[in-house]
C-alpha cells in the first residue's frame, strides 16, 4: 500500500505545471475549457489589479516589533527580528519584495511559505519558497514540510518554516483562490480570447459568399486561400470586394457591443473582485461607484476594515506564533503593522487625526513630530488639553 501511495505521489508531482517564474500552480481545467494556472490567471487584468493592490498595500505598510510595558507600547527596534521584518528578510530581497511575494502567494494559492535560515537558534534570514510544499501532520500533532527546489530536497519540521495560511482550511493550509475561482477565471479568459478573435477578424466575423452553382475543388481552393486571405483581418477592413460569376456577398450583421462582449467582461471584473474582496472602483472599474455606503470613500473604508485588516492580522499572528520565541512572547514582545501609514497619502485626514489627539490629550506634541520625521521641541513631551466650557467667573484664573 505504501508503494502505491508513493507511485501516486510521483505521478501528481510529474503532472504539476511549473510556471516560468518558478511558481507552481493549482492547474485545472475550468468548465469553459480554459486551463487556469498562476500564469493565465495573472494575465487577467482584474486578477492582476486585485493581487497587485492587496500585496502592494500590505508590503508597503511598516512591520515593526514592539514590547508591552505596563499596558504601554514601546518601540523594540533593537530586537533581532526587527531588521529581518522591517528592512531585509534575506540577502536578495528588501522587505517590500519579500512581503509582496508572500502576500501574492497568499492571495492566489491560499498559503505562503518561507524557510527559516538559522545560526544556532537565532533566525538570520527568511527565504521564500516558490514551489509546491507538501504539508503533513505527525501522530503527535506536529507538522512536517517537504519540497524540492533547485535540485535540493527539503524535509523539515514546523520549527524551520514560516507558514502563513489564507482563508479557511486547517493546519495543513488555507483555501486556494486558483482552485475555487477557476471557473470564474476560466470564463473571463474565454471571453477575452473570444473578444481578441473578434477584433482579429476586423469585427466582421460573420458573412457568406454565395454561389449559384457548386464549386469544384480548384474554385473552392481559390476562394478559401486567396479571397479570404485578401480580406481577412482588421487591416483589410473597408477594402473593396470584387465579385464575379454570379457570386454574392451576404453580410450577417452583428452588434459591435455584442462583438466585444462588454457586459460579460464587466461581469467578470465584478466576479473576480468579489473573490478577492476588493471594491471594483479600486481596480479601475467605476461603473457602479456608488453601490455601497455613501460612495467611494465608504467603499475604501470597508476595504480597509473588512478586507485588508484580517489579512494583516493573519500575517501578524503567524509571525508572533512562529518567529518569536516563547521567552519573547512572555517578555511582552509582539509584531504589528502600522495602519496609520495608510493616512500618509491623505494630508487632510492625517492633520485632523493629529489635531484630535492633541486636543483631547491622547497625543503629545513630540509624538506627532516624531511621526512626521521632525525633531522634538522643548515642552513637547507634556500632555496638553484645551480648556473649554469653563464658568465665566473662572476665565483667566488658569495658571
Amino acid at each position: 500500500m505504501d508503494l502505491i501511495n508513493r507511485i501516486k505521489s510521483a505521478v501528481v508531482r510529474s503532472l504539476t505545471i511549473r510556471e516560468p517564474n518558478g511558481w507552481v500552480s493549482d492547474a485545472a481545467r475550468a468548465d469553459s475549457g480554459e486551463l487556469v494556472t498562476f500564469e493565465t490567471a495573472m494575465a487577467l487584468s482584474a486578477v492582476w489589479a486585485c493581487v497587485n493592490l492587496l500585496s502592494g498595500t500590505i508590503s508597503t505598510l511598516p512591520l515593526s516589533v514592539y514590547k508591552r510595558d505596563d499596558d504601554t507600547r514601546v518601540d523594540a527596534s533593537k530586537h533581532p527580528l526587527y531588521s529581518l521584518l522591517h528592512d531585509s528578510p534575506n540577502f536578495n530581497q528588501t522587505a517590500v519584495d519579500f512581503w509582496e511575494l508572500m502576500a501574492a502567494s497568499l492571495e492566489l494559492k491560499g498559503n505562503a511559505f518561507a524557510r527559516k535560515v538559522k545560526t544556532g537558534n537565532r533566525i538570520v534570514a527568511l527565504e521564500p519558497i516558490y514551489v509546491e510544499v507538501l504539508v503533513t501532520k505527525n501522530i503527535d500533532g506536529s507538522l512536517r514540510y517537504r519540497w524540492t527546489e533547485d535540485g535540493n530536497s527539503f524535509d523539515v519540521s514546523e520549527a524551520d518554516v514560516l507558514h502563513i495560511r489564507g482563508f479557511g482550511g486547517n493546519a495543513l493550509g488555507g483555501f486556494s483562490t486558483l482552485h475555487f475561482a477557476r471557473n470564474s477565471f476560466g470564463i473571463a479568459r474565454a471571453v477575452d480570447k473570444s473578444a481578441g478573435s473578434t477584433f482579429k477578424n476586423g469585427m466582421r466575423p460573420s458573412g457568406a459568399l454565395t454561389f449559384e452553382k457548386f464549386l469544384n475543388e480548384e474554385q473552392r481552393k481559390i476562394v478559401e486561400e486567396r479571397l479570404v486571405k485578401k480580406f481577412y483581418g482588421a487591416v483589410n477592413s473597408g477594402r473593396p470586394l470584387i465579385l464575379e460569376g454570379g457570386t454574392k456577398w451576404e453580410p450577417l450583421t452583428i452588434n459591435p457591443e455584442d462583438a466585444q462582449m462588454l457586459e460579460s467582461r464587466k461581469f467578470s471584473v465584478e466576479e473576480i473582485c468579489r473573490f478577492f474582496g476588493v471594491p471594483p472602483h479600486m481596480v479601475g472599474h467605476t461603473e457602479k461607484n456608488t453601490s455601497f455606503g455613501t460612495g467611494l470613500e465608504q467603499q475604501t473604508l470597508s476595504f480597509i476594515k473588512f478586507t485588508l485588516r484580517r489579512r494583516l492580522k493573519r500575517i501578524e499572528q503567524s509571525i508572533n506564533k512562529q518567529l518569536l520565541t516563547p521567552a519573547d512572547r512572555a517578555a511582552g514582545f509582539y509584531v504589528e503593522f502600522d495602519l496609520e501609514e495608510l493616512l500618509r497619502g491623505d494630508s487632510k485626514a492625517r492633520a485632523e487625526y493629529y489635531e484630535s489627539g492633541l486636543r483631547v490629550g491622547w497625543f503629545k506634541l513630540n509624538e506627532v513630530r516624531k511621526k512626521e520625521k521632525l525633531p522634538p521641541v522643548p515642552g513637547g513631551d507634556v500632555v496638553r488639553i484645551q480648556m473649554q466650557n469653563v464658568p465665566i467667573t473662572e476665565a483667566g484664573n488658569a495658571n
